[in-house]
């Protein structure tokens, strides 16, 4: 949801739409990272669980439902539904990224 609020918002205020995608994006991630820094643990940005690919997913749709001149409710609605979808799917089915291997 903050990823899909802070891509629209910045396209609202005329930022360009890959800007707007990146900003949202950090908008729906900084939550997490503050609590991981509180809580004392590893930063979910270092740990393969799909949680910024969802933000990406649902900022990425929000920016092109608005480019593409969807109503925002319908653009709100398919990209907030996508990337909630996807982050359920990665916790029920334990789907992650490949971890790096580091050097060998």
């Amino acid at each position: 949801v903050y990823s899909v609020f802070g891509t629209i918002k910045a396209l609202s205020w005329g930022v360009p739409l890959v800007a707007a995608i990146l900003m949202g994006v950090v908008t729906g991630c900084i939550g997490g990272i503050i609590r991981d820094v509180l809580a004392g643990s590893p930063s979910i940005l270092m740990r393969p669980e799909l949680y910024v690919t969802a933000a990406a997913l649902a900022a990425c749709l929000a920016g092109t439902g608005i480019a593409f001149g969807l109503s925002p409710a319908l653009t709100w609605a398919l990209a907030v539904s996508a990337g909630f979808t996807l982050r359920g799917a990665a916790i029920h089915w334990s789907l992650g990224l490949p971890a790096h291997r580091g050097d060998d």
